[in-house]
């Protein structure tokens, strides 16, 4: 059996879409605001190298 996985630039959406790196988000810390509308939300890197978003 093989298995075949896509890669970013196989993928037409993924090409399409604006794409941010973490890191310059959050300047090279682990933490980030972003703002949507009159709300306001905390993307957070964490120590594992995993993306949380908190209201």
């Amino acid at each position: 059996m093989t298995i075949h996985s896509a890669t970013p630039t196989a993928d037409p959406a993924f090409q399409i879409l604006p794409s941010h790196k973490a890191e310059e988000l959050t300047k090279g810390g682990n933490l980030a605001h972003i703002r949507l509308g009159d709300q306001l939300y905390t993307l957070r890197i964490t120590r594992a190298g995993k993306l949380i978003l908190t209201k």
